[in-house]
């Protein structure tokens, strides 16, 4: 492990590209909170529809968790939608 991650990779130029580095490249973000507002649901109802806490879903709709593959899919199911929908990769700025 260098960098504080292991290797993921390789740059264009051959330099080792480390997992912690690419954290920095990808963001994940969601339109649930949208979803279930126009759905008119609220937190509490899509939480025990999902079998989840309400305090999961507000944690996942401010991007500090991210959801198992069954919780997401479950989420997509409830508001009638897909996981590639719900979620969205995003490339961020590399400083």
């Amino acid at each position: 492990m260098e960098n504080g991650g292991f290797l993921s990779g390789f740059y264009p130029d051959g330099k080792p590209r480390f997992i912690s580095e690419m954290s920095k490249v990808f963001e994940m973000k969601n339109h649930i909170r949208e979803l279930r507002k126009s759905a008119k649901l609220s937190q509490d109802e899509l939480a025990k529809r999902c079998h989840v806490s309400r305090q999961t879903i507000n944690a996942i709709e401010n991007d500090k968790y991210d959801p198992t593959l069954q919780l997401a899919f479950n989420i997509a199911m409830v508001l009638g939608t897909t996981v590639d929908q719900l979620f969205i990769h995003e490339f961020a700025s590399e400083t």
